[in-house]
């Protein structure tokens, strides 16, 4: 990556994804393009609609076609899903190649993975591709290798918990 930098979101705390949406913000208040690509969740439709409000500085896009999450369906419909996810990183590769915003983030992209729906090798060529576009990734679980590639990482983990 040459002059884009990347962020990092991840742990098991609530907050991952409003973090990179709060990024999102600031950096569409800065006059950036900021693209948005979510994998592996449901549809949450008021935080879709909220998202739509934002555009054209920010613009939302989804490409896993069921309405619950990645973890909540079947196998089989999870095997009907996992090219709708892969389509949804070769945007991300298209988007970067292009140049077609200066803000991409990938929310729940560290899920991919641990799923065998993306290796860490296609993670981090996508950091190769980003040559003038900021990356942020989200997700639980923080491979170790990806410290070395991000400029920023933040864990977001629960000290407490209402019962």
């Amino acid at each position: 990556m040459k002059e884009g930098k990347l962020q990092i979101y991840c742990g098991n705390g609530k907050g991952k994804t409003t973090a990179a949406i709060g990024q999102a913000i600031r950096e569409a208040s800065k006059g950036r393009s900021v693209f948005i690509v979510q994998f592996l969740k449901g549809k949450q439709e008021e935080e879709i609609s909220f998202i739509k409000r934002l555009e054209p500085e920010i613009k939302l896009f989804r490409f896993q076609k069921r309405e619950e999450a990645f973890e909540n369906l079947t196998d089989q419909e999870k095997e009907e899903e996992i090219p709708n996810l892969k389509n949804g990183l070769n945007f991300a590769r298209k988007v970067l190649a292009t140049g077609e915003c200066d803000v991409l983030i990938l929310d729940e992209v560290l899920g991919l993975p641990e799923r065998e729906i993306a290796t860490l090798e296609e993670l981090h060529s996508l950091l190769e591709a980003a040559e003038n576009t900021d990356l942020i990734f989200t997700g639980i679980r923080l491979y170790p290798e990806m410290l070395e590639w991000a400029d920023e990482v933040y864990e977001i983990s629960v000290l407490k918990e209402s019962e």
